[in-house]
């Protein structure tokens, strides 16, 4: 059984959140006039997404967080801004000590928490190396070593004498992933490493953590938004939701459930009478539905999933030739798709509609349905916008492509290579 690498048991940190000032004497008398003579609101109430807040208020940043992982394991770390990752990972770091609970580690740790953390700005590129390798532990024979294969890694080889201070972004997390990631530390910690740096350069993080964890046998520790990386690089996945654990075990599942609450919107409309229905005296849709083919209520629409649109409104005419257009839009306005109904003759009265999209057609993303109503197919009755909204995730079962798939669509068509013998 192997040695377990890091274990956390009941992990709380609590803020305080204190009395706030602005800086200036002038302006802090003037929210003082402001709030307790003309009884007006201190805009410092509002910290925490719009919450109000008094000044003595205590925050626990992260409550009772339990977890357990072995040496050679990969954990990913999932949840909304504001749920407490970046606050973990200071904890694991031993950047800051918990308030309640302890963490037990086993190894050298390095950490890549934000934009070049440990680099020193005045210092070059090569002096910020060696110093980060000797914090780490290592000795300068084994700094020298790697000192080539972390250069051209990072792509800063024509600055790497030039002061740290005068790179942009994008060259300083460059440098600063080839110095945690190539210095050989027991348990690697990054914290969104992907939202810096151009596609070609994440993909190379990506590859090196995968390699770092099943091929070097190192811990590592990313928290990321890209899911698809979480889904592809971790064994072990933990949702953080407001300090406190709300899902952890199998990568896949973890990620589901978290990605069905995140992004399942409403997917059913419904209109007890006509009155209320939205429309006009022509038109008034009463119901529309998105029904995913899952097998489970618990999973996520994903590019595989198959789609049907239901739909039901009253046409208050008699006699009319009447068509529908089902519209398909990304949520930047363009259109997918424009499937319309054959024109027949109705009938004052409740008509029904429905519409299945197959699986292996949609590329991931977000998207709405508009629901268009015509007479004689040219003339307009109704047009129901955004009557529906829906999130496709990403599913790759066998590629280690980590970036956007292009195009709007993703058929799932053959396209077969055959070698020719040579002559």
């Amino acid at each position: 059984m192997s040695e377990f690498a890091i274990q956390a048991e009941n992990i709380s940190k609590l803020y305080h959140l204190g009395a706030i000032g602005s800086g200036s004497l002038r302006r802090d008398m003037q929210w003082w006039w402001e709030r307790n003579i003309l009884n007006k609101e201190d805009p410092n109430q509002y910290i925490r997404g719009g919450k109000k807040v008094d000044n003595a208020e205590m925050i626990w940043a992260l409550k009772n967080v339990d977890f357990e992982l072995k040496t050679g394991e990969a954990l990913g770390i999932i949840g909304r801004n504001g749920a407490g990752k970046s606050t973990l990972l200071k904890i694991l770091s031993r950047i800051i000590k918990p308030t309640e609970g302890i963490v037990r580690g086993r190894g050298r740790i390095s950490s890549l928490l934000e934009v070049g953390t440990g680099f020193h700005a005045e210092l070059t590129g090569r002096e910020n190396i060696f110093i980060s390798g000797h914090i780490l532990g290592m000795k300068k024979a084994e700094i020298i070593k790697k000192f080539d294969e972390i250069v051209d890694f990072s792509g800063v080889e024509s600055f790497i004498d030039t002061p740290v201070k005068r790179y942009s972004s994008g060259m300083y997390v460059r440098l600063a992933f080839a110095v945690a990631a190539h210095l050989e530390p027991d348990i690697l910690i990054i914290d969104e490493v992907l939202a810096v740096g151009d596609a070609e350069f994440q993909k190379k993080c990506l590859g090196k953590m995968n390699e770092a964890s099943s091929q070097g046998g190192r811990t590592v520790i990313f928290v990321s938004h890209n899911l698809q990386a979480v889904n592809n690089l971790c064994s072990k996945a933990l949702w953080l939701d407001k300090g406190s654990v709300r899902g952890s075990g199998n990568t896949k599942s973890v990620v589901n459930s978290y990605l069905s609450v995140l992004h399942k919107k409403s997917w059913i409309k419904e209109f007890a009478t006509v009155s209320e229905a939205p429309g006009n005296d022509m038109i008034r849709v009463l119901y529309v539905e998105l029904v995913p083919h899952l097998n489970d209520p618990t999973e996520v629409i994903d590019i595989r999933t198959a789609l049907t649109v239901k739909f039901r409104f009253y046409n208050a005419s008699d006699k009319i030739v009447l068509s529908t257009d089902l519209l398909l839009f990304t949520l930047e306005g363009e259109c997918i798709f424009d499937i319309p109904s054959k024109p027949a003759v109705y009938s004052e009265g409740i008509i029904e509609g429905e519409c299945t999209i197959p699986g292996n057609f949609l590329n991931d993303g977000s998207y709405t349905f508009t629901l268009h109503f015509a007479k004689d197919t040219s003339s307009e009755l109704f047009s129901y916008n955004e009557c529906l909204m829906f999130d496709v995730a990403d599913y790759r079962e066998s590629t280690n492509w980590y970036d956007k798939w292009w195009g709007y669509v993703r058929p799932d068509f053959p396209l077969v290579l055959n070698a020719v013998a040579n002559d």
